[in-house]
Parts: structure tokens; C-alpha cells; sequence
């Protein structure tokens, strides 16, 4: 689908579902992608667990700004997500 302009997709009573095989992509190219919603849910985002070995997998913690700007940050012992709050100004 493509539009000069813009598109709107509006499902006032029920829902609306996107599938696909492989892969969903949304990108804006100059603007944000905005889920607005009381409950964001990543049922399927895999659950990581400690290892004592020395097996120098990367770790990552999602950290969200006030503004609600999304942003990863690689993970310690406590939570990294104040170490980084330039990425929310």
C-alpha cells in the first residue's frame, strides 16, 4: 500500500491484526512509531538467565525515558537505564 500523503487504518469497535510469515516491519523515516495503549505486551521476548561462566553473552535491559522514547542499554548488576538518560533529552 502506498500514499502520497498518508494512510489511516481505524478499527473503532474490535480489533486489527497484522500478520505475516517472516517478517513485520515498521519504520518512519522522519517522524516516530507511536503505541498507544494502557498494555504493550512482548509475550513472546525471550527470558535470559544467568550463567556464571565466563560466556561473554550480551545482555541488554529496555529502559523507557519520561517522554516515552524507548532505548536499549546493556545491562550490569543494577539497572544501567540512569546511566544513559541522554538519550532522552
Amino acid at each position: 500500500m502506498e500514499a502520497p500523503k498518508g494512510v489511516e487504518i481505524n478499527a473503532e469497535a474490535g480489533n486489527m491484526e497484522a500478520t505475516c510469515r517472516t517478517e513485520l516491519r515498521l519504520e518512519s523515516k522522519d517522524g516516530e512509531i507511536r503505541l498507544d495503549a494502557a498494555k504493550i505486551r512482548l509475550p513472546r521476548l525471550p527470558h535470559g538467565s544467568y550463567t556464571p561462566t565466563g560466556t561473554r553473552q550480551k545482555v541488554f535491559e529496555i529502559c523507557v525515558c519520561a517522554n516515552g522514547r524507548l532505548f536499549l542499554s546493556q545491562a550490569g548488576t543494577g539497572s544501567t537505564c540512569q546511566i544513559n538518560t541522554s538519550v532522552c533529552l
